[in-house]
């Protein structure tokens, strides 16, 4: 069982980046909520204990020069949408491992 949800979670980081990339190039309605979904799935699927802090300062720097790379706005509008779709997405398995991190440190396990 565990084997099938870490498959089910591995598909949805492709088809996650795969929307993030596409969607860049077009609308696609409602796209925010799907990417938030997939990294939710991500985050409870993919992100073993023993990953969570490596991932977590991946998700930190992700995300850091995505606001940068936007803040700046010298970036073509595809860029920029590859970007924020991008954001959505990490950003939700980010939340999922911080809140398992929280609840972990808060038990008093390590």
């Amino acid at each position: 069982m565990a084997s099938n949800l870490t498959t089910i979670g591995h598909w949805a980081l492709i088809v996650g980046i795969l929307l993030a990339v596409i969607a860049g190039f077009t609308t696609v309605p409602s796209l925010t909520v799907v990417l938030f979904i997939l990294g939710l799935v991500i985050g409870f699927l993919n992100i073993k204990d023993k990953e969570s802090t490596p991932f977590l300062i991946a998700v930190i720097a992700l995300l850091l020069i995505g606001v940068a790379g936007l803040q700046l706005g010298k970036l073509t509008d595809v860029i920029s949408s590859i970007l924020e779709n991008f954001i959505a997405l990490v950003a939700a398995a980010g939340l999922v491992v911080a809140i398992k991190e929280v609840a972990t440190l808060a038990r008093g396990n390590s």
